[in-house]
């Protein structure tokens, strides 16, 4: 597998090194003491999965304040997305910028985000699935996000907004806080 930093610090794109052959092919696409090599955490106490039935559907700018701030490894098993991330880390030099890549079931990458980063993606096809892995465990009352279209961080979406939470359209404005 190819671990790969991002202009983001601590944002790193996993892409698996298939080993083909006539049954079609094999690739590692997590392995805790490669991540250990790169400074990443390697090991993640839970599992989550997103489906989303509709293309255009927006879930995010989600972040969990600390202590409880979560590293999350992403990726698409189904479908296609457009994966968002702001840098929320104070001494961060990228404080305040954003990424965003696409993560698809077709190219089988996955997205290693920090604590300290929110995190959020708009489907690009129907049916699309996401699985997350968590370095630790949710906690609620720490969980927290920003506008997927606040103006301070001018992210673009790609496709037309077609379902979003009413807890997501809430979040205030950065400039607010």
């Amino acid at each position: 597998m190819i671990v790969e930093e991002l202009a983001l610090p601590g944002l790193f794109l996993v892409r698996p090194e298939p080993h083909a052959d006539e049954r079609g092919f094999f690739a590692r696409t997590h392995c805790e003491e490669e991540f250990a090599g790169h400074g990443l955490i390697g090991r993640f106490a839970q599992s989550s999965v997103s489906f989303n039935h509709r293309r255009g559907t927006v879930r995010g700018m989600h972040f969990s304040r600390e202590p409880h701030a979560e590293t999350k490894l992403v990726r698409c098993t189904s479908g296609a997305i457009h994966d968002a991330v702001v840098d929320l880390r104070p001494g961060s030099p990228t404080y305040l910028r954003t990424e965003q890549v696409t993560l698809s079931a077709r190219n089988r990458h996955a997205l290693y985000i920090p604590a300290g980063l929110a995190h959020g993606f708009q489907t690009l096809m129907d049916e699309t699935e996401i699985l997350y892995m968590i370095d630790r465990p949710f906690v609620a009352a720490a969980a927290d996000g920003l506008r997927w279209n606040d103006p301070a961080f001018a992210l673009s979406w790609p496709e037309p907004v077609t379902v979003i939470a009413p807890r997501d359209l809430a979040f205030p404005d950065w400039a607010g806080r």
